[in-house]
């Protein structure tokens, strides 16, 4: 389990939005991108992330959540 203060002050850095722990996952609240936590570490790269069910690229993702991605 991640630090608590740390969970505070970690966005996802594609949609700006919240994250949860969903076990070694911190998942957006917008979208649900999952990023893998390696090692206690946070993976926060976008091209590392796994993609939600029904979404099959990146560009899919971002054309589905334009009107919740920050510009």
């Amino acid at each position: 389990m991640l630090d608590p203060e740390l969970l505070e002050i970690l966005v996802c850095p594609l949609t700006r939005s919240r994250l949860r722990q969903e076990g070694d996952f911190l998942v957006s609240e917008v979208g649900g991108l999952r990023y893998p936590i390696r090692d206690g570490i946070p993976i926060l790269l976008i091209d590392q992330a796994e993609l939600p069910p029904g979404i099959a690229s990146l560009d899919e993702f971002r054309q589905k959540f334009a009107a919740q991605i920050p510009a």
